[in-house]
């Protein structure tokens, strides 16, 4: 008896006991310990495999120049400031515009210009456009995936011409007519909405509309990690403890109680789990099986600095274009300054079958961008990474089957959600925000007097994944 009792006083020392523990320190995995503290919490750990806070918000700098994964920009009325208001002071101002390669070798607006891809495409082009939208319309058969809901309502021919078929493969990592219905009717309703005769008309006469009331931010020139810090020291000076650059070797459930057991350092145990990181990797480390694993896309990331003329004025480019595998690019020394009287950019890279390393993707990059005017000058890769599970992908049923899973983890006892917790594309911190909230069931308290902040991120096809706090 005396020895059982030393071993359970042994086993309890070698475990730290919190009132709720979060797997992941993105977005949501923050926010979700903000809103635990505020539900009378008092200990609360975060474990990301990560060294830093942000999730995939990650920067990479070399030689003075600082780049990012993806482009990410916030806006200053965003719910994420509500609980992270020290964030604000760090960010700075920009002014950023977006534009897109075409097909036909012009950068245009982005997504679509009436100007270009319509009026000035000639009579012949624009019959062709007409005919295949009324083709479309009456031989509407039952949507099936992103194509059918695409052709239905701007046309087969529009589809092509305007290269927003291209993108839609190259955003979701597959061709559109295999991609989820459901996602469709989520992220790209812009179509529906811009695509009647009505619409268009108010379009082409309409006045210019009036400034975005919100300011536009991106991180500071230092990176993610001098963002976040304010986060993060506030998280821990009110009883957040955080576990980064932690390695989890499996997840185990003694009774009502979860216990991670991390591959080096003291175990940790907690009555609830709640899990932002991909539905996949949970699974793994409880133990659970899956029929149907989950599909992710890994994005390349290649880092240059340039001197010379890059042939356009946008600060964010789109390809639209029939070819390559790049999606788009963000000129960071429009935000940040040129650095050494160079301009510098990250390209973003959907992998496919034939695009598999930083090598690959720089080299078919370059000669598209030669072939089409752009970067005529001194172009060097200053680096590169590979981010594997950067966002889901929505094969058909694939909305359906991660539901099932979240279900799974539910009645196992783990709430998921975020990004890659609830399978779910989430393009803004704006959106991130509001979901973890809404999972956790909480609401910010809004004095009378003071509306509700508008909602005004840039929802087109989802194909902004700037994160628009």
């Amino acid at each position: 008896m005396h020895d059982s009792y030393e071993l359970q006083q042994e086993t309890a020392s070698d475990t730290e006991v919190f009132d709720a523990i979060i797997l992941g320190a993105g977005v949501s995995g923050l926010v979700a310990a903000s809103v635990l503290l505020r539900q009378d919490n008092a200990r609360v750990a975060v474990v990301d495999e990560y060294e830093t806070i942000g999730g995939n918000h990650i920067d990479w700098s070399a030689k003075g120049y600082t780049f990012d994964v993806g482009s990410l920009i916030f806006q200053d009325d965003s719910p994420l400031l509500k609980h992270f208001p020290e964030l604000l002071e760090h960010y700075i101002h920009i002014d950023p515009t977006w534009g897109r390669l075409t097909p036909q070798r012009k950068v245009t607006h982005y997504p679509i210009s009436i100007a270009d891809d319509i009026l000035r495409a000639g009579p012949l082009v624009i019959c062709r456009i007409a005919l295949s939208v009324i083709h479309a319309r009456l031989w509407r058969r039952r949507l099936r995936n992103a194509k059918d809901f695409a052709t239905f309502w701007i046309g087969a021919y529009l589809l092509k011409r305007s290269g927003l078929e291209n993108y839609m493969a190259r955003f979701y990592g597959m061709p559109p007519e295999h991609i989820d219905l459901e996602l469709a009717e989520k992220r790209m309703m812009w179509i529906k909405e811009h695509s009647s005769l009505r619409s268009l008309l108010r379009k082409m006469t309409q006045k210019k509309p009036p400034h975005m009331q919100n300011k536009q931010l991106a991180r500071p020139r230092e990176g993610y990690a001098a963002l976040y810090e304010p986060a993060k020291r506030g998280l821990s000076e009110n009883g957040v403890a955080f576990m980064l650059g932690t390695s989890i070797s499996k997840v185990e459930k003694e009774e009502e109680q979860f216990i991670v057991v991390p591959a080096k350092g003291k175990q940790i145990a907690s009555r609830r789990l709640i899990s932002t990181v991909p539905i996949n990797i949970v699974h793994r480390l409880c133990g659970l099986s899956q029929e149907k694993p989950l599909k992710t896309i890994t994005l390349i990331s290649l880092y240059f600095s340039f001197s010379g003329e890059r042939g356009f004025a946008q600060s964010i480019l789109y390809n639209f274009s029939y070819e390559a595998a790049w999606k788009r690019l963000t000129i960071y020394s429009d935000f940040y300054g040129l650095t050494d009287g160079r301009e510098y950019f990250a390209v973003e890279v959907v992998t496919n079958e034939t695009i598999t390393s930083i090598e690959l993707a720089e080299a078919e990059f370059r000669a598209h961008v030669a072939k089409n005017g752009l970067f005529t000058g001194d172009l060097r890769l200053e680096g590169g990474q590979a981010l594997e599970n950067a966002y889901p992908i929505y094969t058909h049923g694939a909305p359906a089957e991660a539901e099932r899973q979240i279900e799974r983890l539910k009645q196992f006892g783990i709430e998921s959600f975020g990004r890659h917790g609830a399978f779910n594309y989430q393009p803004t911190a704006r959106v991130s925000t509001l979901e973890a909230e809404r999972a956790l069931g909480y609401r910010h308290p809004e004095p009378a007097s003071h509306p509700a902040p508008r909602e005004q991120h840039d929802n087109r096809l989802g194909l902004i994944s700037c994160e628009s706090g």
